[in-house]
């Protein structure tokens, strides 16, 4: 297999597609078989100095690249190998050949059926059978497709297969957003490949929390208002925990307390990345109910967690590091999804989760975005994140 990336800071777009393009065909020596691209929203403004369009652009990559499987999209900061790009013009290419994948890529549309909906779009080689080491990246508009929705859909009809990718960001209304596949663009709906072949992803989804206190059992709920926690009002037990806590942690907690479901119920000791993160948003002191992002039942196991940039950091860390180990070969290539919440906006310091990405895994040739939602798997289930690093590890099967 082979790879390679480059990008290009470039204000006037028609000389950045150039500079990158020009960059990564030198340094690629096989074919392409498919590319992504991921661009920033200031390319896309009218005054822009090349009067380059998206759809110009788009026909230009699919030439210089020499293949029709480019997917992309625009988004808020980009990521380009060691590099976060944040709120400035840019745009990062990667590319591979992957030694004769099967590639499947289409555009979806959600049409709503009443109480009901329908994903359109769907081309002939994506409704067959697919092979059992299939894996699905996609991006999407924020505003027309229901991500959540599509993802209970693949988990339903194509069990263990991963999905990661993200939400376009950037855009402040309907119609701003662009997705690319190759020479067509979209501002709305999905774009996504299904790609399979002689090479493994391994899937990092770092949520950047960690469990504080101990696991309880849902007693008590309605959609997704808790009431109680273990026979006890939920906020009662918030307050017994938040007392026994250091001041450290309480600081955090006064941050941004978090809610982590266990996926598995049959895990009798959940630990750290065996949690589905959702953000905790309302608390009613009246009746003792919290109010969390996601809905809930009866008998399910929850955790209160924090999230700053120290458990951002280790969780990165730990998952990156538990991927190298159990990696049967190296890993050659890596596309990064990252909450547009990361960042300088989450860590002190510039470039935190791709500087990081490059210690531990190694100088691989990388290209992202930062997403207005994150697509990966946790416990073999695929779901739409927040706050989290998606991250894809291409390398050979052994």
């Amino acid at each position: 297999m082979h790879f390679a990336s480059a990008f290009s800071t470039n204000p006037d777009f028609r000389v950045a597609i150039d500079e990158a393009c020009g960059a990564v065909m030198d340094t690629m020596d096989a074919p392409i078989d498919i590319a992504f691209v991921f661009f920033s929203c200031e390319y896309l403004a009218d005054d822009t100095a090349s009067g380059l369009s998206i759809e110009d652009a788009a026909k230009e990559l699919v030439n210089r690249l020499g293949t029709d499987q480019v997917i992309g999209c625009s988004g808020e900061s980009i990521v380009a190998n060691q590099y976060e790009l944040q709120w400035q013009p840019s745009i990062s290419i990667w590319v591979a050949n992957l030694d004769g994948p099967n590639l499947d890529s289409c555009h979806l549309e959600f049409r709503s059926l009443g109480n009901d909906g329908a994903f359109e779009g769907w081309e002939q080689g994506l409704t067959g059978t697919w092979a059992d080491d299939s894996v699905v990246f996609a991006v999407a508009d924020p505003f027309s497709f229901p991500m959540d929705v599509f993802l209970q859909r693949m988990n339903e009809d194509r069990q263990g297969v991963p999905v990661m990718g993200g939400i376009a960001s950037g855009a402040t209304q309907p119609g701003e957003a662009r997705l690319i596949l190759g020479s067509r663009v979209f501002d709305s709906g999905a774009v996504l490949v299904r790609m399979d072949g002689a090479f493994d992803v391994d899937c990092v989804v770092s949520q950047g929390c960690r469990p504080i206190g101990h696991p309880f059992v849902i007693t008590k709920a309605e959609r997704n208002e808790i009431y109680e926690l273990g026979g006890r009002s939920a906020l009662s037990q918030l307050h017994v925990l938040f007392q026994s806590l250091p001041t450290h942690e309480k600081q955090a907690v006064n941050q941004g307390l978090q809610i982590g479901r266990v996926i598995s119920e049959y895990i009798d000791r959940p630990k750290q990345g065996d949690f589905l993160i959702r953000n905790l948003l309302q608390i009613d002191e009246a009746s003792g109910m919290i109010t969390i992002a996601e809905y809930v039942r009866l008998g399910q196991t929850v955790q209160f967690q924090i999230r700053d940039q120290e458990s951002a950091h280790a969780e990165l860390k730990y998952l990156l590091s538990d991927a190298v180990s159990k990696a049967a070969t190296p890993h050659q290539a890596a596309l990064m999804f990252n909450c547009n919440g990361r960042g300088t906006r989450l860590f002190s310091g510039q470039h935190h989760d791709s500087g990081l990405l490059r210690e531990v895994v190694g100088a691989l040739p990388t290209a992202g975005f930062f997403a207005a939602g994150e697509i990966g798997p946790v416990s073999e289930q695929n779901f739409l994140h927040g706050f989290t690093s998606s991250i894809a590890l291409f390398r050979e099967s052994k």
